[in-house]
């Protein structure tokens, strides 16, 4: 799914496609903002709904490749204390599978 404008039009879709994942099973989902120009308080309630169902799900939600925009309303809305953030997807990759050792360490 390629967005370039996370808002209010976008925002409920999105929600279902995280919702949709987590049915399926996924407890882990990488979001690639790179396309997103734009994003309002609605398109930051979707990204909080799936960061959400990961945790529920002892999973892992990471954002990765943010635009500056995007990028800045995610720290004025502090946002970036709650979410994990990586610069590149293979860094949210490999972000995900540490957490993923990490919990199986901890269950061992």
């Amino acid at each position: 799914m390629e967005i370039e404008k996370l808002g209010g039009v976008i925002s409920p879709e999105l929600k279902a496609h995280f919702v949709e994942l987590n049915n399926q099973g996924e407890k882990n989902i990488i979001l690639k903002m790179d396309s997103a120009r734009y994003c309002d308080s609605s398109g930051l309630s979707a990204i909080l709904v799936g960061n959400r169902l990961c945790k529920n799900a002892n999973g892992t939600f990471v954002i990765c490749e943010l635009t500056d925009m995007v990028m800045k309303l995610v720290n004025i809305s502090q946002l970036n204390t709650v979410l994990n953030i990586t610069p590149t997807f293979q860094e949210a990759q490999d972000f995900v599978m540490m957490d993923e050792v990490s919990r199986e360490t901890q269950n061992d």
